[in-house]
């Protein structure tokens, strides 16, 4: 029986509160916190309706650590879920190392001036949350989490050596709107305009950002499309945990639609990260371009299709090549009906809930800072079946 705090009141932070609140003998006390009060009394309402779990709410400023810091003494958490913006996991991780409470996030730290993410600035922590007995686990969502979680598991019962890694994120769904992002705007779009990377013959190899691309024919009836090739913060870790590994990138998939209007944002500067000065205040373009474009979770009860994502894999077993390919699809139709998101926030706040779980039931429990495949697949992914985001494997 175990309290959760969890930090950040968006799509994907009402999708991990609805699922902590079904698994209500693991998470026995659940507290929501954001800056923005009535969003998390907005979760808590649709909880209470749909599973009669009472959430508490609270206020908090999670780039503030003193007051972070004031609210976990006098809730007395057993975990900070951190759904907060990326720019916060330090922060956090400062208020948990002061209380000595662990943490869990979904996806690494970004400072908020630099378009950069990278695991150095959060594995500099290990040693002071070593020392303090705690443990934090980084990115608990799908892609980082679960693919890393997949790569565990292919190495533990698949493959002597993974040669290859190609992990490939396909939306296939549709909200019917010009333009609009299935996660925060600004994050979304810092993390497309970047440079692409991927890892090859022990080093990184750099290209223009969107300009590799690939078609891959999905499996259960979605067909192919286009995927790019980009860089993404599981390949960090990756690299460094799997035998033999080779090669190892990543893609996904984007409309015509949706990259002509990105186009069009950065050719007259709407995605810039810089302040610009306008009527003698300071605006940053692409937090004025977040208030403008549709708000994430309102594409819930409009978006149609379904999600895939997975992992490829070339390798040897016994001296023998294989080739195999663990994937996850997942209906926006379904995720609405059964928390009230799309199947984006659905399949990151899922794995938040079950790396929480993980943690709290001592399965994945060590001091320390740690990323998912450095832990027992076998029970998360035992979980991903359980708790809604069911994985198929097939030998290719």
């Amino acid at each position: 029986m175990s309290h959760v705090l969890i930090i950040g009141a968006g799509g994907v932070g009402s999708v991990v509160v609805h699922k902590c609140a079904q698994v209500s003998e693991v998470f026995s006390k659940i507290t929501l916190a954001s800056r923005t009060v009535s969003k998390c009394e907005a979760i808590a309402a649709s909880v209470k309706e749909r599973t009669g779990v009472q959430v508490a709410v609270e206020k908090v400023d999670a780039d503030n650590v003193a007051e972070t810091a004031a609210l976990i003494r006098r809730i007395k958490p057993d975990l900070v879920l951190n759904v907060a913006l990326p720019y916060q996991d330090l922060p956090l991780m400062d208020a948990c190392l002061e209380t000595g409470v662990d943490y869990l996030d979904t996806a690494n730290y970004e400072p908020p001036d630099v378009a950069k993410f990278e695991y150095k600035w959060q594995w500099a922590y290990r040693q002071r949350f070593e020392k303090a007995g705690i443990m934090a686990l980084l990115g608990s969502g799908f892609d980082p989490g679960v693919t890393n979680v997949y790569c565990a598991w292919a190495q533990k019962h698949h493959f002597d050596e993974i040669h290859t890694l190609d992990i490939i994120d396909c939306n296939a769904g549709d909200h019917g709107q010009h333009f609009a992002t299935n996660f925060n705007p600004e994050i979304n779009i810092r993390e497309i305009t970047q440079r692409g990377r991927y890892w090859e013959h022990g080093e990184w190899v750099e290209t223009d950002p969107l300009s590799w691309s690939m078609t891959y024919d999905f499996p259960e009836g979605i067909g192919p499309k286009k995927c790019f090739l980009m860089y993404h913060e599981e390949l960090e870790s990756l690299v460094q945990n799997l035998r033999g590994l080779k090669r190892a990138r990543f893609w996904m998939t984007f409309s015509e639609q949706y990259l002509t209007h990105l186009r069009v944002l950065e050719n007259v500067g709407m995605t810039r990260i810089d302040p610009v000065k306008y009527q003698g205040a300071e605006i940053v373009p692409i937090q004025f371009l977040k208030a403008v474009l549709p708000e994430p979770a309102s594409l819930g009860p409009l978006t149609k299709g379904r999600t895939c994502i997975g992992c490829v894999f070339k390798g040897v077993k016994d001296g023998k090549a294989k080739q195999m390919y663990v994937y996850n699809i997942c209906s926006h139709e379904e995720a609405f009906r059964e928390v009230g998101s799309q199947a984006i926030s659905y399949t990151t706040g899922v794995p938040a809930m079950i790396g929480a779980k993980m943690m709290l039931q001592g399965l994945w429990q060590r001091p320390g800072v740690w990323n998912m495949e450095e832990f027992d697949p076998d029970p998360f992914m035992a979980d991903l079946n359980t708790y809604g985001l069911p994985w198929t494997v097939v030998e290719l």
